[in-house]
């Protein structure tokens, strides 16, 4: 949603094609399983809408942080 920074749950993989991120579906704060199974937060910067597929986008890793 542009106007405010956005961090949805996601799980970061490497393939064949270099890394790839997918958001873990639902993102409502009630929603605790889309957490356990994420990896990464994807942060969608205040002038972001919708995300094309294939789309560069930032990630910041868990590792380190938890």
């Amino acid at each position: 949603m542009p106007g405010r920074t956005e961090f949805q749950r996601g799980v970061l993989t490497i393939g064949p094609n270099g890394c790839e991120v997918k958001t873990t579906g639902d993102q409502g704060s009630g929603i605790l399983s889309s957490m356990t199974q994420a990896n990464c937060f994807v942060v969608l910067g205040t002038d972001v809408g919708n995300v094309a597929t294939g789309a560069a986008v930032d990630v910041q890793m868990f590792e380190g942080i938890v």
